[in-house]
């Protein structure tokens, strides 16, 4: 299933992509696409249904985020061994863990927004996971049945803020519009194996990142592991899993950044594809 959020007016219904391609409404079945939503039970319910059979989402798809109340937003930095070896830094020994204000969450075709002071404004696709059932202790082996889905999430980034105003990232990663998530939420049933994605950003038609989930230092399965003995993780968490190389950050000899009319498109095999247009805060 590819499941997502859309908007009439000021409100947010729940909604299905349609093997056609057409959106269509989840309204009589569902109230949200939330952590509420997102157990098993739940999600089998809505796989049963007859999708052609749901109501059209006509006109032009204004996309929400594609998952709902948000608890937490954990984001894992250098996870990829090529990223790291672009930032000049050592491989980690656990996953390096960040938060990012849920305030940060948009839509997958939402602006992003510059706020006043940013001078070194980022991009960063990302694999993100969304739990599905609460995860305390868990194995290895076992995690990824925790797992309700995967989405594509752009880890938007000021670096000036991250890097020079002391403290930790999370001041860099925050600001109101630095988290596209989605376009959908795809079950896990399909996606084979989230190690095995190909994912990309393009910034103004130029390719900026090109990799594969391959490259993750630590799996999916062992953030998931590792997040849980440390806390717990409550269905409706995204989990952004890192970002390959190609930053404006890495750029040699001169850093390229984000400025007001640039426009960045994401994809992740199977996941979608994003796109967000760069403008300053009034």
């Amino acid at each position: 299933m590819k499941l997502l959020r859309y908007r009439v007016g000021d409100t947010v219904r729940p909604g299905m992509l349609a093997a056609d391609g057409t959106v269509r409404d989840l309204s009589d079945h569902v109230e949200d696409i939330t952590g509420a939503t997102l157990d098993d039970a739940a999600l089998a319910k809505m796989a049963a249904l007859d999708v052609a059979a749901l109501p059209v989402v006509e006109g032009d798809v204004d996309l929400a985020p594609c998952v709902g109340g948000v608890g937490k937003f954990l984001c894992i930095g250098l996870n990829y061994s090529d990223h790291a070896e672009e930032a000049g830094m050592p491989i980690p020994e656990h996953p390096i863990l960040f938060m990012k204000a849920t305030s940060a969450i948009v839509g997958p075709n939402d602006d992003v927004v510059l706020p006043r002071g940013s001078v070194a404004g980022d991009w960063e696709v990302e694999l993100g996971v969304v739990i599905g059932k609460t995860a305390k202790y868990v194995s290895e082996e076992d995690a990824l049945d925790y797992v309700a889905g995967y989405c594509v999430v752009n880890d938007v980034s000021e670096r000036d803020f991250q890097i020079k105003l002391t403290g930790q990232w999370t001041k860099g990663k925050s600001c109101d519009t630095f988290g596209p998530i989605g376009p959908w939420l795809v079950s896990r049933d399909e996606v084979a194996d989230p190690q095995n994605l190909s994912l990309s950003c393009d910034v103004n038609g130029q390719r900026m990142q090109s990799g594969t989930t391959g490259k993750m230092i630590f799996s999916v399965a062992e953030i998931i592991a590792h997040l849980s003995q440390l806390m717990t993780l409550h269905p409706g968490d995204v989990i952004a899993t890192g970002t390959p190389p190609g930053v404006g950050m890495g750029i040699k000899p001169d850093p390229i950044y984000l400025k007001p009319g640039d426009v960045m498109e994401l994809e992740i095999e199977g996941l979608g594809r994003q796109r967000q247009t760069v403008r300053a805060d009034d």
